[in-house]
């Protein structure tokens, strides 16, 4: 018998009897709508996309071969995208009571869900001892006042769990003071009014209220809070472009790391930097950018950066408001696309962040693929990766390196292929011939670049030097000629 579309998945209603809930956290019942009628549209696009695909595929897979797990059709599954959501309500510390889904061909203007999956909601609040209820769904204003009408608890949508777990993670007074603009900038169009003859001050009988009402009031001091923020907010920033500045009287490049959440970036960047963040399979674990220094096989020097993660419908506000966080990446020379090899919706994933990306207008940057995560692959798989790196090795896509940042594996291949990436200071080689007696000028030339060939002529030293251009550039007086 067919299951009716709005249905308590049987695995996932799990009833949690009251008081078993640890400290800190909040029993939650999961909410998830799927609007079919957008579902087709995006069937029929993800249709064409994947035979498109598969054209070119054919050239170098067999019929016969299994497409691993990051090598997915574009479009997200309904599942994918639910198992998502639930770990986006873990990582804000909630335990789940249980899920329900409701699949809809259009949203209900003013509740999101149907009026029997609203009693449904209610009862299952009611019988679980919920005391929130999280949407995996913007809802607007006026749904979220009519669903908190009727539902006996806290009701949550999809950005402001984010903005929480985002509030959970900021450590850096930045960090702060960009989560509380997000959150201002979401709570503004959704404050509660005392009824509609309460906000009004004149112009007829009946119509003159007591002066400001509360909900002119609590918009009066949102809106001077956003501004005192953003004041806040500048005097931090200006002190980046200072440091910058800085920075940058010293010219080192910037390899910046992007990425799905949780796609192991803090991981990798532990194993190239060994600086020793946080590493976490929460989402957004990493919010406040780090920045090291890391010598590169030509004994060149960059910074790497690591960013916050990417997910899919990331909240505009934080896009806007994280830009200043995300400044590293739009300056980088070089992006290291940081994804989980072993994940199933691999090509999805890799959608979403080329869409911020694209917001952020870089999408012009070099970029490597690193394949993290390979040691969760099976052997199948790592063949086809192989492949599929085989052809990005030809040119016929980004270049593409496969990685495991827990196992510390092909972080020498990474490194390299950076090396070869960066075009600003470009790798160069010169012969010298100099005196033994220039100690320093040997020393720096030992130091930041790869010595070759090197022959003691009396009190001369001829040597053969692949390093960055503007450190050989200073010694050119000592380059031998002809």
């Amino acid at each position: 018998m067919r299951k009716p579309a709005g249905f308590v998945k049987a695995e996932k209603a799990r009833t949690v009897a009251k008081g078993r809930t640890t400290v800190g956290q909040e029993l939650a019942v999961l909410v998830a709508v799927e609007i079919t009628g957008q579902r087709r549209k995006l069937t029929a696009a993800a249709r064409l996309a994947r035979d498109a695909a598969a054209v070119v595929a054919s050239e170098d897979v067999t019929e016969n071969s299994a497409a691993p797990p990051f090598e997915t059709s574009g479009g997200l599954d309904f599942e994918s995208s639910l198992a998502e959501f639930e770990e986006l309500a873990r990582s804000a510390g909630a335990q789940i009571a249980a899920t329900l889904v409701q699949r809809r061909a259009r949203p209900d203007a003013a509740t999101l869900v149907g009026q029997g999956k609203l009693d449904e909601i209610t009862a299952v609040v009611a019988s679980t001892h919920a005391n929130v209820v999280l949407f995996d769904h913007d809802l607007t204003p006026s749904q979220l006042r009519n669903l908190e009408a009727k539902i006996p608890c806290r009701v949550i949508d999809r950005t402001q769990l984010i903005l929480d777990i985002f509030a959970r993670h900021a450590r850096s007074r930045e960090g702060q003071l960009q989560v509380e603009l997000a959150q201002l900038d979401y709570q503004l169009p959704r404050l509660s009014g005392r009824g509609k003859a309460m906000s009004q001050l004149g112009g007829g009988i009946g119509t003159r209220g007591p002066g400001e009402t509360q909900l002119e009031t609590d918009r009066r001091k949102i809106n001077l809070r956003i501004d005192h923020v953003k004041e806040q907010l500048e005097s931090v920033r200006r002190i980046r472009r200072q440091q910058r500045q800085r920075r940058e009287d010293v010219p080192v490049p910037v390899v910046a790391l992007v990425g799905y959440t949780n796609a192991g970036k803090s991981t990798l960047f532990n194993a190239l930097t060994e600086a020793g963040v946080l590493e976490s399979s929460k989402m957004f674990a990493t919010l406040d950018p780090k920045l090291r220094q890391l010598q590169l096989p030509s004994r060149r020097k960059i910074l790497l950066s690591d960013t916050v993660g990417f997910i899919r419908n990331l909240p505009h506000t934080l896009v806007t408001s994280f830009r200043a966080t995300l400044e590293e990446v739009e300056r980088a020379e070089v992006l290291l696309h940081v994804r989980d090899a072993s994940s199933s919706m691999g090509n999805e994933q890799k959608m979403q962040v080329e869409k911020v990306l694209g917001e952020l207008e870089v999408k012009g940057k070099p970029v490597i693929e690193v394949m993290n995560k390979i040691d969760l692959l099976t052997q199948e798989d790592r063949v086809h990766l192989a492949g599929l790196r085989a052809n990005s090795a030809n040119g016929s896509a980004p270049i593409m390196i496969a990685v495991s940042g827990l196992k510390k594996t092909g972080l020498n291949d990474l490194l390299q292929t950076i090396d070869e990436a960066l075009v600003v200071d470009p790798l160069v080689e010169t012969r010298f011939r100099l005196p033994q007696s220039e100690g320093s000028a040997l020393a720096a030339l030992e130091a930041g670049a790869v010595v070759g060939e090197k022959i003691f002529e009396g009190n001369m030293v001829v040597m053969t030097v692949r390093g960055p251009a503007s450190l050989l550039q200073r010694y050119r007086e000592y380059r031998e000629c002809g």
